[in-house]
C-alpha cells in the first residue's frame, strides 16, 4: 500500500514516513500542496497523511482539490495531522472532505491506531462496491432474463406487450406509422404430436432465429407470443414495409426445410402471418389493442385462405389505417 505524505516540515515528514515504512507502507513524500497533489494524480495513493498549515495552499485547500479530482465510487482516506487542535478546525477538516484528524507531535501507536482503522474502513468500502456491481450485473441479468422466452431466447410476451405499448404511445407522439405481424407455424399441434414435444422446441427455436434474422433496425422486435404463435412489432413502417417484412419471414421459415409431413399445406414447416399497419391518432391503449386486433383478423384470413402466406389487414378508427 502506498502512504502519501504532504507535509512542508522536514523533520515532521521523515517521522512519519519512518513510521509508515514500519508499518509495511510505502511513502510518498510532497513538500507543499500543489507537489501532494501532482503526487495524488500521479500514483494514486491509499492514504494520504495531509498537514494542515504549509505555505501557499494550506492542507483545508488540498483536500478539497483531492475530493474533486477523484473519480465516481472512489475513496482515499485522508488523515490530518496539524498542532492546532480546536473544535473548529477540527470540524472544517471534516467538511472538506478529511476523515481523521492526527495531533503532532505524532505518536507511533495511535499512528498505527489511525491508520489501520482507515485500512479497515478501505476495505470494508472496497467489499460494499464490489458486492453492489455484482447486485447491479445480477439484476441487469434478471431484468434481461424476464424479458426473454426461456425456450427460443428471442422477447417473451411481457416483453412484447411493454414494447408495443411503448412504440404506439412514441408513434403517436412523433406521428409515424407503426406495424405488427402475428405470426402462426400452420399445423404445428400435428407436427408435435407426430414428431414428438422434443422436435417441437427445437422447430419453435429455429423459427424463432429465423424470424429474427429478418428484422432490420434495432428498434424493430420479434417475440414470442404464445405457444407456436410468434409477434413482431416495426416502428416507424408502414404497410408496404411490413409487408415486405412478412413475405421475408414467411420464405425465411419455408427456407428451414423443416420436413412436416403431418401438414396439409406443405411438405414442411411454414408459417402463416397477418400484418397491420396504422398511423395513431391517440396515445392510449384502445389504440394499440385495435392494432393488434387488426394484425390477428389478418392472420385469420391467412389461415382460411389456404396458410403459408401474409395478409394485410384493412384498420379502422381508433387509429389511421395505412394502406
Amino acid at each position: 500500500m502506498k502512504a502519501l505524505v504532504i507535509d512542508d516540515t522536514v523533520t515532521s515528514a521523515t517521522l512519519v514516513c519512518h513510521l509508515l515504512g514500519k508499518m509495511g507502507l510505502e511513502p510518498i513524500h510532497a513538500r507543499d500542496g500543489a507537489a501532494g497533489i501532482e503526487a495524488f494524480q500521479r500514483e494514486r495513493p491509499d492514504l494520504i497523511l495531509l498537514d494542515i498549515i504549509m505555505p501557499g495552499m494550506d492542507g483545508f485547500e488540498v483536500a478539497r482539490r483531492i475530493r474533486q479530482l477523484e473519480q465516481d465510487g472512489e475513496w482515499t482516506p485522508i488523515i490530518f495531522l496539524s498542532a492546532r487542535t480546536s473544535d473548529e478546525d477540527l470540524e472544517r477538516g471534516i467538511a472538506v472532505g478529511g476523515d481523521d484528524y492526527l495531533t503532532k507531535p505524532v505518536s507511533e501507536v495511535v499512528l498505527k491506531a489511525k491508520v489501520r482503522a482507515m485500512q479497515r474502513i478501505a476495505q470494508m468500502r472496497y467489499s460494499l462496491v464490489v458486492l453492489t456491481r455484482k447486485l447491479d450485473e445480477a439484476n441487469r441479468e434478471l431484468k434481461r432474463l424476464s424479458a426473454a422466452d426461456g425456450l427460443t431466447g428471442i422477447a417473451n410476451r411481457r416483453c412484447f406487450d411493454e414494447t408495443l405499448a411503448r412504440e404506439w404511445r412514441r408513434a403517436a407522439r412523433t406521428g409515424t406509422p407503426i406495424s405488427l405481424l402475428v405470426i402462426d407455424v400452420d399445423h404445428f399441434k400435428q407436427f408435435n404430436d407426430g414428431y414428438g414435444h422434443q422436435v417441437g422446441d427445437e422447430c419453435l427455436k429455429a423459427v424463432a432465429r429465423a424470424l429474427e434474422g429478418q428484422l432490420r433496425r434495432p428498434s424493430d422486435l420479434v417475440a414470442r407470443y404464445g405457444g407456436e404463435e410468434f409477434a413482431a412489432i416495426l416502428p416507424e413502417t408502414g404497410s408496404e414495409g411490413a409487408a415486405n417484412v412478412a413475405e421475408a419471414m414467411r420464405a425465411a421459415v419455408a427456407a428451414l426445410g423443416i420436413t412436416h409431413r403431418f401438414s396439409a399445406t406443405a411438405p414442411t414447416v411454414t408459417i402463416s402471418v397477418g400484418v397491420a399497419s396504422m398511423s395513431p391518432s391517440r396515445a392510449d391503449e384502445v389504440g394499440h389493442l385495435a392494432l393488434l386486433q387488426a394484425a390477428d383478423r389478418a392472420l385469420y384470413e391467412a389461415k382460411r385462405s389456404g396458410r403459408n402466406r401474409a395478409i394485410t389487414a384493412s384498420c379502422t378508427e381508433p387509429a389511421t389505417c395505412i394502406r
